[in-house]
């Protein structure tokens, strides 16, 4: 594994374990040049997927991606991280598993509106905001109408 700060490629392992949900194994490295410590995550990848994106570009699937856009939904709300990389793990699983390699970008748009359905109607909406292109506030508030169910819990 080649060191982030430095760019040596002779790293040492220093720790392995499985994260919570045993869906990846945390690594602890050492660079045996620069003395530099940073962590790793090893997931199963079952199949290379490409994202088809509306304008027809092709690009690799990202999962950091996915993650980065539900966290900025979530930002600033109640909702434990652990939870969050549960939820992302379980989109990455249903694309994986589909069968298909080219995945639209639609579909992950609509799974990541679903799964923040569920975890946070005011990420719900953010997202959605973004996602569905709202450009006046009767867009927030026809989607809000028609769209979010606010639970007795939240």
């Amino acid at each position: 594994m080649r060191c982030p700060f430095c760019g040596h490629e002779d790293t040492q392992v220093k720790d392995s374990r499985p994260t919570e949900d045993n869906a990846a194994i945390r690594r602890r490295r050492l660079c045996q040049n620069c003395g530099a410590r940073f962590t790793t995550f090893e997931r199963v990848q079952l199949r290379e997927l490409t994202v088809t994106k509306t304008n027809g570009q092709r690009e690799p699937f990202d999962r950091e991606k996915l993650l980065r856009s539900m966290r900025i939904s979530l930002r600033k709300r109640n909702v434990d991280p652990e939870r969050i990389e549960r939820v992302v793990n379980s989109i990455v699983r249903r694309l994986e598993s589909n069968g298909e390699s080219e995945v639209p970008s639609k579909s992950i748009g609509e799974m990541v509106m679903e799964a923040l359905n569920q975890l946070d109607p005011v990420a719900y909406v953010r997202f959605a905001s973004v996602y569905r292109n709202f450009r006046e506030i009767s867009d927030f508030e026809n989607f809000i109408d028609k769209e979010v169910t606010v639970r007795p819990d939240q």
